[in-house]
């Protein structure tokens, strides 16, 4: 009886128990149904507002790319496109930061690419609300003054005054594109591609504007202002390779003063073989005489092997000082050109006709100058015609000047000089200091702030063969604590056929026939300045290991490889940057017979703080 009057009881309690439940978990779902709700309609209001924030910013950027790229008189007339673009920016900052966004930046998951997207708008904002207007003042002042002095001068004045707002406006600009490449990168597909796309857009404005300042910053020395100088104009051909740049093919002088600029005949370098070698450290011969397999004579065809623009300089004038025409005319400094910037001055300036009616263009120079010419010419008129075209190309340079000309020059030789198409240097320490600060003296690297690897090849194979070598690199940051530390893939690719290798002049495939149509490649490897370089490896190609070295006092590696045609040998490192590393690590490198420098940044495996 006991057993039946107690389930009941059970039965009565558990019913209870449920009801009292019941009501508590029907309360939670409408409360979780409610939030679920409500985030759907917050989602889709943020969706909404972030389509019309990409909006806004990808208008903004297309039409300030599109303003940066114009001439220089849009640029001058940027009083009316500026406040459309400042327009798209206001508005799109607007809703970023109102509050709807303000709480999704705090929220888990999506808070920091909300917070990107918010950072994003602001440094745009600050772009053409600050930035850009300063720029466009520079450019109007400058449309407005007299530039070109006579046909073959420039009035400096105007150059002079324009080159402290330009390098304020310049300041503005690289600290603002800084603030955006500084923002924490997104992880949603849309916010992502934006991101991307704005920050391919802002450095290539960045870059330009930048480039721009450079040439500003020394234009006035290079042409004169005060007093006379003379450089020697020293064009060098990537085709044979040297480390800053290639053999030097002839020597021209330009002579500049007080703005206007003369340009002397350019000699073959057989007209200063007689004149000796020049000066050099015993680390240099040890590493290109000694050690070989070509042995370096550092006469003049060699001036290029350093990879300082300063030591080929010093080489230069001990030899320009023994000549009959350099002893009594003494040297303010070197510029080294390559077939690469006489093919943009002649892009500037208008074609150049060789004596035998060949044009060449904006288009067609490099190419020629680097690889047609041996081919269609016999070898001991090469140097002559290369010198012909250098006097031409150096010669309208400076010559009709206007504020446009002076806008695509200035920019040109900014980004020339990034290339190494194009240094200078100049054996005045005050002078040479702002020269080196504008980034036109070629240096191996010396920057904890701008960390760089710098690679040089100098071509071991007498031999034309550089216009078939294609150098590529891929840098991905791999580690972003303690100091950044990167992976980087180098490969070295002969281009030329086994069948072009059996038919080009060996002029241009080398001289020895055991080496024909081979690249032998000496490589000297430096780590950026407060860093390091570690488990550096080699793949393909017939190769030395290479070896740890100390040059002039800087810590290098040296290796040498042989590439076959048609093959490729690739060089795999880690490189540790400095903690004072403030930008992305890049390669400094032999100059190539083309803009493009082959490096690819692949994504990131970590993120920065």
């Amino acid at each position: 009886m006991s057993h039946t009057h107690a389930q009941p009881h059970r039965h009565h309690h558990h019913h209870h128990r449920r009801r009292r439940i019941w009501p508590w978990v029907v309360g939670v779902l409408t409360v979780l149904v409610l939030a679920l709700v409500a985030c759907g309609v917050v989602g889709f209001q943020l969706f909404r507002q972030a389509k019309q924030v990409q909006a806004h910013e990808s208008k903004a950027v297309s039409m300030l790319s599109q303003l940066a790229s114009s001439d220089a008189d849009k640029l001058a007339d940027a009083g009316d496109v500026l406040p459309r673009i400042a327009q798209e920016t206001k508005q799109a900052s607007a809703i970023a930061h109102g509050g709807l966004w303000n709480f999704a930046a705090k929220m888990p998951f999506v808070g920091d690419d909300i917070a990107t997207v918010q950072g994003m708008t602001t440094t745009i904002d600050g772009i053409v609300s600050e930035s850009m207007p300063q720029f466009a003042d520079v450019m109007r002042t400058l449309s407005e003054a007299q530039i070109a002095n006579g046909g073959d001068g420039v009035n400096l004045q105007p150059i002079i005054a324009a080159a402290e707002p330009l390098d304020k406006a310049n300041a503005s600009f690289q600290k603002q594109v800084r603030a955006y490449d500084d923002l924490k990168e997104p992880s949603i597909g849309m916010i992502r591609s934006a991101y991307d796309d704005g920050a391919t857009k802002l450095n290539a404005v960045a870059d330009r504007v930048d480039a721009l300042s450079n040439a500003f910053r020394i234009l006035p020395t290079l042409l004169g202002d005060g007093q006379s100088r003379t450089y020697a104009v020293m064009a060098m051909t990537p085709s044979e390779m040297r480390s800053s740049g290639g053999l030097i093919g002839s020597v021209g002088e330009l002579t500049t003063s007080d703005g206007t600029v003369h340009v002397g005949d350019f000699r073959p370098n057989g007209d200063y073989l007689s004149y000796g070698i020049g000066d050099h450290s015993q680390d240099m011969d040890h590493v290109f005489t000694k050690e070989g397999p070509l042995h370096m004579s550092f006469d003049i065809r060699d001036l290029a092997v350093f990879p300082n623009t300063a030591d080929s300089a010093v080489a230069m004038r001990s030899i320009w000082d023994r000549t009959q025409w350099g002893k009594e005319q003494p040297l303010a400094g070197i510029i080294m050109v390559d077939p690469l910037f006489l093919q943009q001055l002649i892009a500037i300036n208008g074609n150049v006709t060789l004596p035998d009616g060949t044009v060449l263009t904006g288009d067609n120079t490099a190419e020629f100058l680097m690889n047609t010419v041996y081919q269609k010419y016999p070898k001991n008129e090469t140097d002559a015609l290369f010198g012909v075209v250098a006097n031409q190309a150096m010669e309208s340079m400076f010559s009709d000047m206007s504020v446009g000309k002076l806008y695509r020059t200035g920019e040109m030789m900014g980004t020339m000089a990034k290339g190494r198409h194009f240094t200078m240097y100049a054996f005045d320490e005050r002078i040479e200091q702002g020269i080196a600060a504008a980034g036109f003296t070629g240096q191996t690297p010396n920057s904890e702030t701008e960390p760089s690897v710098g690679i040089y090849l100098t071509e071991q194979n007498p031999s034309k063969m550089g216009w078939y070598i294609k150098r590529e690199a891929k840098i991905q940051r791999v580690n972003c604590d303690d100091g950044d530390l990167y992976h980087v893939e180098f490969t070295i690719r002969n281009t030329m056929t086994e069948d072009e290798a059996k038919a080009l002049p060996m002029y241009i495939t080398g001289n020895n026939t055991a080496n024909t149509g081979k690249a032998m490649e000496k490589i000297l490897f430096y780590a950026p300045e407060g860093g390091s370089i570690t488990n550096l490896m080699q793949l393909g190609g017939k190769v030395d290991a290479a070896q740890e070295t100390t040059i002039d006092g800087v810590k290098a590696y040296q290796s040498y490889v042989q590439v076959n045609p048609g093959q490729l040998a690739t060089y795999t490192f880690d490189v540790h940057v400095s903690k004072k590393a403030t930008s992305p690590l890049t390669i400094d490198q032999t100059p190539m017979g083309w803009v493009d420098d082959g490096i690819t940044y692949l994504a990131p495996k970590c993120k920065a703080d």
